[in-house]
């Protein structure tokens, strides 16, 4: 009689021995490959902690008790003068404003740009196959540049404000943007794209009728996410003269002891717009993808 569960041919069949084996084998590996990885990360951890404690103006463990001496001297201060915090974080309103439009410019700006290289890069739904390669290093390129960096270039060129913040944010976007639309795109459905092209529908007809309704949801709970990304590298590239409420900040952070309730009011303001964001992008997002 034929043993249809390990194949037609004769001889000697495994037993529970023989799979406890392989199974006891197999936890070795791991284990052995587990180790040689957290070693080796010890290692990395350990040459870079050296490396930069030797760059380093001061020592990092000397420095260290000493390193809740700024956040007490700043907290102490702000609650000294908490009477002051209400007019403080209202006057920086408009800034905050500013920080958040040059967050949703750029994002807009970056999730078109990342739309039209998503779909020129997937495989299946691009328009010129050949240059798969040359979309995908674009994106690359765009993401693996920060956003600092873009907008130092571009401040040097154009000046300050938030017109080299947008455009640094924006190009910064597209390419992270672009890599998590494509490989959404990679698992959309070619049927209703076979079907389109089979009644003569132009490449931009089939991407938009049979792609996107597809990826739409994927694409805006990723959209969404950014927007969130992109409120705190606005806030940031303030501190490099690109206006919003990091310039703000960083201002208040110069003037140092005596205005230390200004820098708690921005921070405060700060935080509680990004909860706010973050808050109502998560029910955004869950309402897009769950429906």
């Amino acid at each position: 009689m034929v043993d249809i569960a390990f194949g037609p041919e004769k001889g000697q069949r495994p037993g529970p021995a023989d799979n406890t084996a392989a199974y006891l084998e197999l936890v070795r590996r791991r284990r052995l490959y587990g180790g040689i990885i957290l070693i080796l990360f010890a290692l990395l951890f350990i040459s870079g902690f050296n490396l930069a404690e030797s760059r380093n103006a001061g020592g990092f463990l000397n420095g260290l008790p000493n390193i809740l001496a700024f956040p007490s001297d700043v907290i102490s201060e702000a609650w000294e003068k908490r009477a002051n915090l209400p007019r403080l974080i209202w006057a920086h309103v408009p800034s905050l404003i500013e920080t958040v439009n040059i967050a949703a410019v750029s994002t807009l700006l970056g999730g078109l740009l990342a739309m039209v290289l998503a779909l020129l890069s997937t495989r299946g739904l691009a328009r010129w196959p050949r240059l798969i390669g040359l979309f995908r290093r674009m994106m690359d390129a765009s993401r693996a540049i920060p956003e600092i960096v873009i907008a130092l270039v571009l401040i040097y060129i154009l000046g300050g404000g938030p017109v080299p913040a947008v455009a640094a944010i924006a190009l910064h976007t597209a390419g992270a943007l672009g890599k998590l639309f494509s490989e959404v795109a990679e698992n959309a459905d070619l049927k209703p794209v076979e079907g389109l092209a089979s009644v003569g529908a132009t490449w931009g007809q089939r991407m938009w009728l049979g792609v996107l309704p597809q990826v739409a949801p994927n694409w805006l709970s990723y959209a969404l996410l950014r927007f969130e990304i992109n409120v705190r590298a606005s806030a940031i590239l303030g501190f490099v003269g690109a206006g919003g409420i990091g310039y703000e900040l960083k201002i208040a952070m110069q003037w140092g002891q005596g205005r230390f309730d200004l820098v708690v009011s921005i921070f405060l303001l700060l935080f509680l717009t990004i909860v706010l964001i973050d808050r109502i992008s998560d029910h955004a997002r869950h309402r897009l993808v769950k429906g």
